[in-house]
């Protein structure tokens, strides 16, 4: 198996995003998961902070675990 890096394109494999391909963004390799910049948004509410003073819905990425992941290309020169 080929390790997934950040900046890797990969082809997601099982999900509800399955078929798509997208760019890792962040990678946690003792939890086995990624980041796909766009790929698995979900809600979160959160309270008022002052990064962000009103709170309210949040829409961010959930990690993917590796498993559910396929690599492309090693990386990407922009």
């Amino acid at each position: 198996m080929k390790k997934i890096k950040k900046k890797d394109k990969v082809l997601i494999l099982s999900g509800n995003y399955k078929g798509i391909e997208g760019i890792v963004t962040k990678v946690f390799y003792k939890k086995n998961k990624a980041i796909i910049d766009g790929i698995n948004m979900v809600k979160r509410h959160t309270k008022p902070i002052p990064k962000q003073p009103k709170g309210g819905i949040i829409e961010k990425e959930a990690p993917i675990h590796l498993s559910n992941l396929k690599k492309i290309e090693s990386d990407l020169s922009i």
